[in-house]
């Protein structure tokens, strides 16, 4: 089992991944079991469907399986780098949500994989009037509504990040939430029993609110909490697409820089914290030969862990 995103070494925190090498033969039933015997989205590496790929892999939660999971990939992609399995530059790795393209860090002993540019999708007032009212945050409903009505006046309130709730996806749908301050984030109370049926109204699989931390020219640092729609467990500690989405949307809104080819703006996603569990989510942009922002790079540290 590993345990990727760590935050610091040997400190615990990040979230783990139990990984299956060879996976060839089993079923999605006994995949999920595995899954379900360990309490966390788990990895199983399989030949890939065409060979100018390097590995297939599927993902599953105690509930469920996934097109796609951060995590599991880059903790994936560092074991087969210990084990002498993969030792070329670069890799391409077959998900069901498609390629993913992965290049290997030698100074920092980790590998990034790619997420491609974000979708977003605003959230009306009755939307956000849910969201807030499941997650116990701020004012209610009704002072959602009037910050509402005051942005589109041209004035500002209090609770006006409320309205400003999006469902952003990398791979698949998680609804962002800005948080004043982080002590307000890790504060959160959320009414679990109520989040499957509001994602599912929403169209999301997931609530990730979110605090900025700090900005500057070299990169930045953002706090978030991720409470999923039905993967078995109430909290996760660090959710790479997540954190993937919550970057494109920043960035493309000018909240945190991308910095420039030569020099891109790192940004960090911080997560866990409120469940004891501290991660760290490095991300960079993406860019294509025209120099334009097509995406992001997403990584972590990564460790061994018995079971």
């Amino acid at each position: 089992m590993l345990r990727v995103f760590l935050r610091e070494y040997g400190a615990g925190g990040g979230n783990p991944v139990p990984l299956v090498a060879q996976a060839q033969g089993m079923t999605a039933a006994q995949m999920q079991a595995v899954a379900r015997r360990y309490g966390h989205e788990s990895a199983f590496i399989l030949p890939p469907a065409d060979p100018v790929n390097t590995l297939r892999l599927r993902y599953f939660v105690p509930a469920h399986e996934m097109e796609m999971c951060g995590h599991a990939t880059v903790g994936t992609l560092w074991a087969l780098r210990q084990w002498g399995a993969w030792t070329s530059p670069e890799a391409r790795i077959e998900t069901a949500s498609g390629i993913v393209h992965a290049r290997w860090d030698a100074a920092l002993g980790r590998a990034w994989i790619t997420q491609p540019a974000v979708q977003v999708q605003p959230l009306d007032v009755a939307a956000c009037r849910a969201v807030n009212d499941v997650l116990q945050s701020g004012p209610g409903a009704d002072a959602t509504a009037g910050a509402t009505a005051g942005a589109a006046a041209g004035g500002r309130t209090a609770v006006e990040p409320l309205v400003h709730m999006v469902n952003a996806s990398t791979s698949r749908y998680k609804t962002l939430i800005p948080m004043p301050d982080v002590a307000t984030l890790n504060g959160l109370t959320p009414k679990f029993s109520a989040v499957q049926a509001l994602c599912d109204r929403i169209g999301s699989t997931g609530l990730y609110p979110y605090a900025v931390e700090s900005v500057d020219s070299q990169g930045s640092i953002v706090h978030a909490r991720q409470f999923p729609r039905s993967s078995g467990y109430p909290e996760d500690a660090a959710t790479g697409i997540a954190a993937a989405a919550l970057w494109g949307y920043l960035a493309g809104a000018g909240t945190i820089p991308v910095g420039t080819p030569a020099v891109p703006a790192a940004a960090t996603v911080i997560q866990g914290v409120a469940m004891g569990s501290p991660s760290a989510i490095d991300l960079l942009p993406r860019f294509d030969p025209a120099g334009q922002v097509d995406g992001c790079w997403l990584s972590g540290a990564v460790e061994w862990i018995t079971d």
